[in-house]
């Protein structure tokens, strides 16, 4: 490019830096910025727009056109060239901007006597901040130097606003990072929090956007992407990855090497910004550029860009993952994603997470409900917008994330968390009495468990035991497969624990979300229907043996439950069963004690099982109600998919009379039945589940309070009463009915 060009913008860069110097008040900046820019460039024009909400633009400051339209001037994005220019994150260039498609007229502004247009995102990693325009009278396009020039000062507008420099009174002004936002996302477990943000990989900040030695930073950009690219073929070189990793690190690898990529820095660079802002730039024009793009694949190549861009920016400021800050009192994790592992780290010190992506059935989901911290999933944009430190609020009920509320939001919700505290005060007086409701039927309520630090909660919940221990937890948390004796001391510790109260252990339920990482994951159209849990123990009879003798050896001699995931049908419950009964005498016969009773079972988590021959509710020693996978299946509804997984209730008229019919097939052959899952802990569902006849239910040791005190004030024939006239009505649901009548029900 030409000299003339590089020496102007890095006049204009200077300039603009000494100008944000300057001390003053939002609005004020802003006015000198616009004259700056307007006299640098040549223009009559030079206008700023920001986002007064993530939908509508605002005139915020102007050099040319008439000042009363600042602050009334607004636009809905994708409206009129500045809309567009915010919606698609791309420049436009016109000679003749009225003749543009799309083109709007706002006649407060005085422009229509401009007709060149050139308008810029003003954005920074994704995030949209608002639209830069310069216009002038005469026709004429823009040239690339001068699109160039105005995309990097609008790269350092949004760098000043990062630093929260326009924070004042510019009316409106959305500055990042300074406002409240509220995100609604997904529940991936339930409660609430107030906290501080801790965020898993903290953002790297750049307060140099600008640089007075361009040799000096390009060397710079040079020698880390030199070290990345290093850093990326080392990975590639492990010989423990298999065929699909490298295809993913591959894929990597060429962003790292795009000679494209190290140019376009360079010539940001040239003119005139530090290498950490140039790797910023090409960061947010290239996810402008992919967002656009239809081809899914090529969009998820986002996230191998964002990291590259963070391992690049780590490596040019030297802050690596510990940035040494201090983690704050009441910490919220904000991440991405993250594993089981890295979770269970942190412990109980979290008081909530909050995650852009997972699931409700994701490892993260299944840590955190052991650990009994509320979880909200989906939460777009959180690890763009949070800082460590923001006062953070987490709704997990709702599904809801308020960051940097106002007070007055603030004081609803720590009224909300009071209000639950002394709810849950009132629930320990019932501790140590039995769920027996006014008709004198007796429920028995158990919790559910995955981890050693979930067994204090069955003295302090009052639970009658666990009805559903997850073993795969301590599988999903190694990088190798646990060894036999490693396992068993694990499950005799559970044992002790317990203290004589019964503990359903279910054999290891992976696949679908689960994956081992240490086993391939299998590439499957449709995981939640396909290789996995004791399809995946049956195929691979080594595990299965390994864990059950783990399982005999911890009880030694005392009661034992197991029970098997995902049966679907008669033949794989006898198979699963008789590798239990081939153990035990394995074990007898080398001398270990055996325990003094064994009782098998089976989850039912799909239709078929409940339309099982009579011969396997004969066999099975007991029927546990896997509810969360039960219902989607029934239904339909991937219970990962957030537009459908709620659509359906439990209390549809049609599930409920499905659960009649499983409850008729046990109580035929006089098998125990319980119901596990999350709609087995909330109030209205379980009262349902008790008034037809499920007598035992299975829940998170949180619910068993509210469970408990709900069923010791009602009558079950009563309740089950109004469902029966519910559905001889002819109503879809039983909810609004069985609500009402609760409402009448005596505190």
């Amino acid at each position: 490019m030409p000299e003339r060009t590089e020496s102007d913008s890095r006049k204009l860069l200077r300039r603009l830096r000494d100008t944000l110097a300057i001390p003053g008040q939002g609005q004020d900046r802003l006015n000198r910025i616009t004259h700056l820019i307007a006299d640098s460039m040549g223009t009559e024009v030079c206008s700023i727009y920001l986002f007064r909400d993530p939908e509508t633009l605002e005139l915020c400051a102007t050099e040319g056109l008439r000042p009363e339209s600042v602050h009334q001037t607004r636009m809905k994005l994708g409206e009129g060239l500045v809309g567009r220019v915010a919606r698609t994150g791309l420049p436009v260039n016109t000679a003749n901007a009225p003749s543009e498609k799309g083109f709007r007229y706002m006649p407060e502004t005085g422009e229509e006597i401009y007709s060149s247009f050139l308008g810029v995102p003003i954005q920074r990693v994704g995030e949209k901040l608002g639209v830069l325009v310069v216009q002038s009278r005469t026709a004429r396009q823009f040239t690339e130097d001068e699109i160039y020039a105005l995309e990097v000062v609008a790269m350092v507008l949004a760098e000043m606003t990062e630093l929260g420099l326009f924070a004042g009174d510019v009316d409106g002004m959305r500055a990042l990072h300074k406002q409240p936002v509220m995100i609604r996302g997904g529940t991936g477990q339930e409660g609430a929090a107030e906290g501080r943000v801790w965020l898993h990989e903290a953002r790297v900040v750049v307060t140099n956007p600008v640089a007075d030695d361009p040799l000096t930073e390009i060397e710079r950009i040079r020698a880390a992407v030199g070290q990345l690219r290093v850093s990326v073929d080392d990975l590639l070189a492990a010989e423990s990855l298999d065929k699909d990793q490298k295809q993913v690190l591959e894929a990597y690898r060429m962003f790292a090497h795009s000679r494209g990529w190290l140019r376009r820095m360079e010539d940001d660079i040239a003119l005139g910004l530090s290498a950490e802002a140039a790797v910023e730039k090409e960061q947010s024009a290239t996810r402008a550029r992919l967002e656009q793009v239809p081809d899914a694949y090529l969009r998820e190549r986002l996230h191998d860009l964002d990291d590259l861009s963070n391992r690049l920016l780590r490596i040019l400021t030297g802050q690596g993952h510990d940035t040494g800050a201090e983690m704050p009192e009441n910490p919220v994790l904000v991440a991405r994603n993250i594993g089981p592992a890295e979770l269970l780290e942190y412990g109980r010190k979290l008081k909530g997470v909050v995650l852009e992506e997972g699931s409700v059935g994701s490892h993260a989901a299944i840590v955190a409900r052991a650990l009994a911290i509320p979880l909200v999933i989906h939460a777009d944009r959180i690890v763009t917008e949070a800082l460590n430190g923001d006062p953070i609020l987490v709704d997990g009920d709702q599904g809801i994330v308020h960051l940097r509320p106002e007070e007055t939001v603030a004081r609803a919700f720590r009224d909300k968390i009071a209000m639950q505290a002394a709810a849950q005060q009132r629930y320990s007086s019932l501790r140590g009495l039995p769920a027996q409701s006014k008709c004198g039927t007796v429920t028995s309520l158990m919790m559910n468990a995955g981890l050693m630090a979930d067994l204090p909660s069955l003295d302090g919940s009052g639970a009658e035991g666990v009805g559903l221990f997850r073993t795969e937890l301590q599988f999903l948390v190694r990088n190798k497969m646990p060894q036999r004796a490693e396992l068993a001391a694990l499950y005799a510790r559970v044992m002790d624990a317990a203290k004589g109260k019964r503990v359903a252990f279910r054999t290891l339920d992976i696949g679908s979300d689960k994956v081992l990482p240490y086993m391939k994951p299998q590439d499957e159209p449709n995981p939640a229907m396909g290789w996995r849990a004791i399809r995946v123990g049956l195929d691979k009879p080594g595990v299965l043996r390994m864990q059950l003798q783990a399982l005999i050896r911890a009880a030694k001699g005392r009661p034992l439950s197991v029970m098997f995931p995902f049966i679907t049908e008669y033949g794989e419950f006898v198979t699963a069963r008789d590798v239990v009964m081939a153990e035990l005498d394995r074990e007898a016969a080398m001398g270990h004690p055996v325990p003094e009773t064994v009782e098998v079972g089976a989850m039912l988590e799909t239709p078929s099982l409940a339309y099982a021959p009579k011969a396997f509710f004969d066999l099975t020693d007991f029927v546990s109600i896997g509810g969360n996978d039960l219902k989607q299946f029934f239904f339909a509804a991937d219970r990962e998919n957030e537009r459908v997984r709620r659509r359906y209730d439990t209390l549809n008229v049609s599930f409920l009379r499905f659960l009649d019919h499983i409850i008729a097939r046990c109580a035929a052959s006089g098998t125990p039945l319980s119901f596990c899952g999350e709609d087995a802990g909330r109030p209205v569902e379980a009262l349902a589940f008790a008034a037809r006849g499920l007598r035992t239910l299975s829940m998170r040791p949180a619910s068993i309070g509210p469970i408990k005190a709900l069923l010791r004030r009602v009558d079950l024939a009563e309740a089950n009463a109004v469902i029966d006239r519910a559905m001889a009505e002819g109503h879809e649901t039983i909810r609004p009915a069985l609500m009402d009548w609760l409402a009448d029900q005596p505190e």
